[in-house]
């Protein structure tokens, strides 16, 4: 571990954060200054994450880089940050796709005086309010910014968005997730209501955790956990979005800009699979499991509802919002069915699928600027113009797919082994999502870029070096972790051995049907 004082954590979210209140300081006419400033404070926030990544012990204390300081001392909440292996990957994430989400959007903070400030700042208010989500200890921290970080993604998504419905998108987005928060506002206040009756009140998640599991809470009635629990669910079920409460996410994907769509599906989204994972699992282990199997069957429903409608779009943009629900449902069935391997393939899968949908989604809307169309049927024969660009996207729908090499398909394998350990009718139907995927994946691809050229689409051009300094990180990540994820894995794998031992589960024993074995002789095999 890092020796040094500097508080890390506190640096990782502060840098962000001060970066957007300089930026929106700047006066309006030095709208190139702040684009330069937003992309070197990114840079410099990945920096800081690399550092935390760089002095993570794997085989250390399950939280490490820890800072305890009193914040509301009557209630019981204090500023209390640590990462473990889960939240460092989540970090890790975060600060790749910022700077190039900044520098794929260059130009989508308008024409306005102070578009632009706006664009960045708002851009990094919210990595720092995510950052900040994944490294709190304390639940009364990381509902406060769980919830803020809604505020400026809805003026990201109403004030810049492309499409001419993009009020009505914000609008739908921000009621839904309030509606998800003020749920959990009722299960957070009633979690320090339960802690106060049996002991001094707190919202220190550790202490909360230990207390569940030394039993000092075992006079609590069963009933108020899981509603307790089903106050946290709902709300991360519709951030992260669960089928059926996604349907804010294509609306919202498709009327805002293409970085910002990155922004809602690879990195805020990810919060909410992320507190399932920390808050629900753990701070309610018992709820997790009764509701265990409901919850896999709304999973899986998601990724075949996910891939089948993907299929039906004629607009490229809505296509692969609808193929992140499919992958969350993935992620959210690798948490509940709760095996190593399917929670290790989950958090893995939070990464690839940042890095999968980024490239997609990014190369998709270079495309769809230039031709300033998102109709599917508009295109045709792009390679023949672009042929860098139809060769990039060409790899990340291979990623989309979870084609084997490329780095979806570890993380995506994982959790259906994960699943088929326990529920194996739930893999077998979770499956059929790779062959659902090749079609709506396939398809597309053959439509846009292969044939002969469409009218309209002889002008289109080749990626310019802005954009291949996006593309081209993210494609060799896909590569690098389709290859060789072992240093990823050897960071997630601690911390999801510390969560099954939290929860108290441990993975299923391997099962041979009766009648399944091989007859050890000719003469028993006529037996």
């Amino acid at each position: 571990m890092v020796t040094s004082n500097v508080p890390w954590l506190s640096v990782l979210w502060l840098v962000p954060l001060a970066g957007s209140v300089l930026i929106i300081l700047l006066p309006p006419s030095l709208r190139q200054v702040a684009k330069w400033t937003g992309v070197i404070v990114s840079v410099a926030t990945l920096a800081v994450a690399l550092v935390i990544a760089a002095g993570f012990k794997t085989g250390g204390a399950p939280y490490q880089f820890l800072e305890n300081h009193p914040w509301i001392p009557a209630f019981g909440a204090g500023y209390n940050l640590g990462v473990d292996g889960i939240a460092v990957v989540l970090v890790l994430l975060t600060a790749i796709l910022i700077p190039l989400l900044l520098i794929a959007g260059w130009n989508d903070g308008g024409q306005g005086a102070r578009g632009v400030h706006a664009y960045v700042a708002l851009t990094l208010a919210i990595e720092s309010m995510v950052l900040i989500s994944v490294v709190a200890l304390d639940v009364l921290l990381f509902y406060v910014f769980f919830e803020a970080m809604l505020i400026p993604m809805y003026f990201l998504i109403g004030g810049f968005g492309k499409g001419a419905n993009r009020s009505r998108a914000a609008v739908k987005f921000l009621l839904y997730n309030l509606f998800g928060g003020l749920i959990m506002l009722a299960a957070v206040i009633g979690l320090y209501v339960v802690t106060a009756q049996h002991g001094s009140g707190t919202f220190d998640f550790r202490e909360i955790v230990t207390g569940i599991s030394s039993g000092r809470f075992a006079g609590v009635d069963p009933a108020v956990f899981k509603a307790l629990f089903l106050g946290f669910m709902f709300a991360f079920a519709v951030k992260a979005p669960l089928w059926p409460l996604h349907r804010w996410l294509p609306d919202a994907c498709v009327e805002a800009t293409p970085a910002t769509a990155v922004l809602i599906t690879a990195v805020m989204d990810k919060v909410g699979t992320f507190g399932m994972l920390r808050y629900c699992l753990q701070l309610f282990p018992d709820p997790s499991t009764y509701f265990r199997p409901f919850i896999v069957t709304l999973a899986i429903v998601g990724v075949i509802y996910g891939a089948v409608v993907a299929i039906g779009q004629k607009d490229m943009m809505r296509l692969i919002a609808y193929t992140s629900i499919s992958h969350f449902g993935f992620i959210i069935a690798g948490i509940f069915v709760m095996t190593s391997q399917g929670q290790s393939g989950s958090t893995l899968y939070m990464l690839n699928h940042g890095l999968s949908t980024a490239a997609v989604f990014l190369i998709a809307g270079f495309l769809v600027t230039r031709r300033g169309s998102r109709l599917i049927a508009d295109f045709g024969g792009v390679q023949k113009v672009a042929p860098v660009l139809a060769g990039t996207f060409l790899v990340s729908s291979m990623a989309t797919l979870s084609l084997p090499g490329l780095a979806p398909f570890v993380s995506e394998f994982l959790v259906l082994v994960g699943t088929f350990n326990r529920y194996w009718l739930a893999a077998a139907f979770g499956s059929t999502a790779l062959v659902l995927a090749a079609i709506y994946m396939l398809w597309l691809y053959q439509r846009v870029m292969t044939g002969p050229v469409a009218e309209g689409n002889d002008r289109i051009s080749d990626l310019k070096a802005r954009e291949l300094i996006v593309v081209a990180p993210l494609i060799a990540l896909l590569f690098v972790l389709g290859v060789y994820p072992k240093p990823v894995l050897d960071i997630i794998n601690p911390a999801v051995d510390h969560t099954m031992i939290t929860i108290g589960q441990h993975d299923p024993a391997p099962t041979v049907p009766p009648g399944a074995g091989i007859p050890r002789t000719a003469e028993g095999a006529h037996r």
